[in-house]
C-alpha cells in the first residue's frame, strides 16, 4: 500500500513523464509537433517533421523519462512503488496536465520504463518493435504489437497479477492511443516512417 511518501513519488514520476521533449527537440529547428504532420508529440512524428536524428533524440528522452520514474520509485521504496512510478509516467507522457492532457502515445516512456523492471523482457520486446517496424516500415504496426507482446511475456514469467494487470494496463493505454492507427492499418492507408 503506497503511503504519503510514496504519493509524492509518484507525482514526481507523473511530472517526469510530462517533459515535453518532442516539443524541445523539434522546437531548436522551428517546427511544433503538435501542429505539423500527424500532430502527435512524439518520436515517429518528429522523425517525419525534423529529421532522423531528432526523431531519435525524442525517442531516447521519452524512454529515459519512462526508466528514470521507474529507477526512482525502485530507489525510493519497492518493486510496487516502481510500478506505480513506471505507471505514472506513462500516464504523465499521454495525459499530460500542462498541455490539456493531450500528449503522446506512451511507447516509448512505458519501453523504457519495462527496460528497468524486466530487462530481459524489456529488450526482447524493443527487438521485436524493431524487427516489424523495418519489415512493414510502420512504427505503429511494431507499436501495436508490443504493446499486446509486453503484457503477454510478463504473465509468461509467473511475476504476479500485480504486475501483469499494471503491464496490461499500459497496453491498454498504448493501443487506445492508436485507434486511429488501427484503423488506418486495417484500410490500407497507414503511413510509413518517411511519409
Amino acid at each position: 500500500m503506497l503511503v504519503a511518501m510514496d504519493w509524492l513519488v509518484v507525482a514526481v514520476a507523473y511530472a517526469l513523464g510530462m517533459l515535453p521533449s518532442a516539443q524541445l527537440v523539434a522546437g531548436r529547428r522551428g517546427i511544433d509537433p503538435t501542429a505539423e504532420g500527424s500532430g502527435n508529440p512524439g518520436a515517429t512524428n518528429v522523425y517525419r517533421t525534423a529529421g532522423r536524428r531528432a526523431g531519435l533524440m525524442v525517442f531516447v528522452a521519452d524512454a529515459g523519462k519512462g526508466a528514470l520514474a521507474t529507477g526512482l520509485g525502485l530507489a525510493v521504496g519497492d518493486r510496487s512503488l516502481g510500478l506505480a512510478c513506471w505507471a505514472a509516467a506513462t500516464l504523465g507522457h499521454v495525459l499530460p496536465a500542462t498541455r490539456r492532457f493531450r500528449g503522446g502515445k506512451g511507447v516509448a516512456t512505458g519501453g523504457g520504463g519495462s527496460l528497468v523492471l524486466f530487462p530481459i523482457l524489456g529488450l526482447s520486446v524493443a527487438a521485436l518493435f524493431v524487427v516489424v517496424a523495418r519489415v512493414t516500415g510502420k512504427a505503429s504496426l511494431g507499436s501495436i504489437v508490443i504493446a499486446a507482446a509486453l503484457p503477454a511475456g510478463v504473465a509468461a514469467t509467473g511475476r504476479g497479477w500485480c504486475e501483469f494487470l499494471v503491464a496490461a494496463g499500459i497496453g491498454a493505454v498504448v493501443l487506445v492511443r492508436h485507434e486511429g492507427n488501427i484503423r488506418r492499418l486495417a484500410s490500407g492507408e497507414e503511413r510509413g516512417f518517411g511519409r
